[in-house]
């Protein structure tokens, strides 16, 4: 077996590990608004439908950004893009601290969506540039983390800085932190193209791969075969499932909790933290559950399958526990249920990305899968202000979430089957391009 490099180990830890921080970051920023939810409403003078437009705007923006920021990140490489990403998305998230109405705050999500997006969709492609195809799951599995762990602190933390400064200080203290990590990024990282290896780094980085020499450039041909595959379309359409329910939670649960058990927001803080505890473990276990599957025989693409259709399934039937649960310990535990399942779906979700497509289309399949997932999940927010303002009760939406969640497992199971293939035809300066099993 070939041994990797003290340069390639060195690599690997510098982008999982700030990779991870940039993620927990976005994330806190994310959720700054919804943390902020009541005191925000009551200032600006907002309806649960206005908030709800505030909250979903983040998400149509970050959905309709993906299609071009995957091709600048297969272009310009995850260096420039995640690194300018996050110090112009960390200037938005300080701008939310200033505004003094609800069309203010608009542009500030809207920005906020637009250059949070290159970093999700970069985290397959710097995984499978720097990891070999067997290893692949644990570092995906340890950076999609981030997407619980920011939750996961983000009530007590962001409520701390709230009481202390106020939400406007909140937001301003969230967009330097973000902009220091920027940086960091920045001058730390290389994209792999940009470090000469050497003939045992390329054996080591390759094992498992079949042949594949890299493209002069990604034709639109390409693109579109891509965009237009089986697979593609029915990651992107399964993919809906967990963005819509995770948006759910993590855009209302905080105003959610506050409401339903008449609890401050120091004492929601703490609460919310719980089942993001259990989201955050299992959002780790999932890229060895993933390896462990593989190295047991299962296929690459069900490696990843299973667990996704597990997850989104158990995460469905818990969610109608949820909305009518009737005390605090109750919804507790099935918040911590729900959110282990969900977020064990999720990191695997983004693992298929890493092996579902050849290595130099990663991105743009990343960015494929989440413009349509996000444009179908930003409705979530939205839907659910409405519903409040209807009803003033939150049962629906938990319903609703249960329903779309479930019907992206059938999705996963009948249409996500094989890798996806791009033909010569479709390549320039390549020959035929197949991920293996």
């Amino acid at each position: 077996m070939v041994q990797k490099s003290a340069r390639v180990k060195r690599t690997q830890r510098i982008a999982v590990v700030i990779l991870t921080i940039a993620g927990a970051i976005n994330f806190l920023d994310r959720s700054t608004l919804a943390i902020a939810n009541h005191a925000v409403r009551t200032e600006l003078g907002l309806s649960a439908t206005q908030m709800g437009m505030l909250l979903s705007a983040f998400l149509f923006a970050y959905s309709f950004s993906q299609i071009p920021v995957g091709a600048l990140i297969d272009r310009l490489g995850c260096r420039v893009m995640v690194g300018f990403g996050m110090l112009l998305w960390s200037l938005a998230q300080f701008s939310g601290g200033l505004a003094g109405s609800m069309e203010f705050m608009l542009g500030a999500r809207i920005v906020l969506g637009v250059t949070e997006t290159p970093l999700f969709p970069s985290a397959p492609k710097i995984v499978s540039d720097w990891f070999p195809l067997k290893e692949r799951g644990r570092p995906q599995g340890i950076f999609q983390t981030c997407s619980t762990i920011g939750p996961a602190i983000a009530p007590p933390l962001l409520s701390g800085l709230m009481v202390g400064f106020g939400w406007r200080g909140m937001f301003m203290t969230m967009g330097g932190l973000g902009a220091v990590v920027a940086i960091l990024w920045y001058v730390l990282y290389r994209n792999r193209d940009e470090v000469e290896l050497t003939p045992e780094e390329v054996s080591y980085l390759e094992q498992g791969e079949a042949h594949q020499s890299r493209p002069k450039s990604i034709s639109f041909a390409a693109w579109r075969s891509l965009a237009l595959s089986r697979t593609t379309i029915g990651m992107t359409l399964g993919f809906i499932g967990v963005v819509y329910m995770s948006w759910l939670y993590l855009g209302w649960l905080p105003a959610y909790v506050e409401q339903r058990f008449n609890l401050t927001i120091a004492q929601a803080g703490w609460i919310l933290s719980v089942p993001y505890v259990f989201a955050t473990i299992a959002t780790f276990s999932s890229g060895f559950i993933v390896d462990w599957l593989a190295r047991r025989g299962v296929s690459t693409i069900n490696s990843r399958k299973l667990p996704i259709c597990v997850g989104l399934i158990s995460a469905s039937v818990f969610t109608v526990g949820v909305a009518f649960a009737n005390s605090v310990t109750s919804i507790t535990i099935l918040l911590s249920i729900v959110f282990a399942f969900l977020y064990t779906a999720a990191g695997a979700a983004w693992m298929l990305v890493a092996v579902a497509a050849p290595r130099h289309l990663v991105g743009s399949l990343g960015s494929i899968m989440a413009c349509g997932a996000f444009l179908g999940g930003a409705f979530a927010p939205l839907i659910t202000g409405i519903v409040v303002d209807q009803t003033h009760s939150f049962v629906g939406a938990f319903l609703s979430a249960a329903v779309v969640a479930s019907s992206a497992t059938l999705v996963y199971v009948f249409v996500v089957r094989a890798p996806i293939t791009v033909s010569e035809a479709t390549i320039e300066g390549t020959p035929d391009l197949v991920v293996p099993h």
